[in-house]
């Protein structure tokens, strides 16, 4: 086998299997602690373990670091029942295949209002940041990107969370198979290009949201992962939400410091 020169990274692009409603849109997923979806995922994992990673990250506060591996150490313990995240779902039980003492959590997400950082002080003006208020009030909600009918039937929460249900039954591989197709992650992409146009004359909120919060956090998400990368040995395989595939990925292509490999590679088959 040819000596790898230098870190290879895996991004699983994911629905968020416990339904947080966190996104603009959100794919509903069913109970994914049912018998039938347990079997699905263990032949996910037991595919995935074929990119034999060295390292497991996960879309999770870095700041969460040590409380997540408190947890993991209590899962290699049989002291914790998995719940409905992909960390857990997927993460745990292939770092746990794989031999891993611990995972790492690689996200940059604040609730914002509450805990300003360098960004934004405690009285910034949340409308130069707010393309969706902006968009409802000039006429643009065309630019902030429409939930697709093609993929089910679409629903608005009181609160104003929308979701997508999908009409028939999706096995999890054919899922993430569907997540993880380059055509997907560009138009994911493009939506958030779409939404920085929100904006007239000196107003730029859309510009504003997309640059200074999504970027920002694509970024810092990018330079994580440098941070437990500690050598060309390194095998990293990162589970994250299907949006931020192209960026995290862009970000690791255009450093030259990493080889980025398709999960599409080890989706197809059946395990070994």
């Amino acid at each position: 086998m040819k000596h790898q020169t230098k870190p290879i990274i895996m991004i699983l692009g994911s629905s968020h299997l416990a339904n947080p409603g966190m996104d603009g849109t959100n794919y509903k997923m069913d109970d994914v602690l049912a018998p039938k979806r347990q079997s699905e995922i263990e032949q996910l994992v037991k595919q995935l373990t074929e990119f034999k990673p060295t390292k497991m990250a996960f879309e999770i506060d870095f700041s969460r670091t040590a409380e997540t591996n408190a947890t993991y150490q209590d899962y290699l313990k049989e002291a914790y029942e998995l719940k409905r995240h992909e960390s857990d779902q997927i993460g745990f039980r292939l770092a746990k295949q794989m031999g891993h003492s611990k995972v790492y959590c690689v996200d940059y997400f604040r609730n914002y209002s509450e805990e300003p950082d360098g960004f934004f002080p405690k009285d910034f003006d949340w409308d130069l940041v707010s393309p969706g208020k902006f968009a409802k009030e000039h006429n643009q909600e065309h630019l902030m990107g429409q939930p697709s009918t093609a993929e089910g039937k679409v629903t608005k929460d009181s609160d104003g969370t929308i979701w997508i249900e999908p009409e028939k039954y999706e096995p999890i591989t054919d899922m993430y198979r569907r997540l993880n197709q380059s055509e997907g992650i560009r138009a994911d992409h493009q939506e958030y290009l779409r939404m920085a146009r929100v904006g007239l004359a000196d107003q730029y909120p859309g510009a504003n949201w997309v640059g200074r919060l999504w970027y920002t956090r694509n970024l810092k998400i990018f330079v994580n992962l440098t941070r437990i990368t500690e050598s060309a040995d390194d095998r990293i395989l990162l589970i994250i939400g299907a949006g931020h595939v192209f960026l995290v990925q862009q970000f690791l292509e255009d450093s030259g410091d990493y080889i980025v490999e398709s999960p599409l590679n080890y989706l197809d088959g059946e395990g070994m």
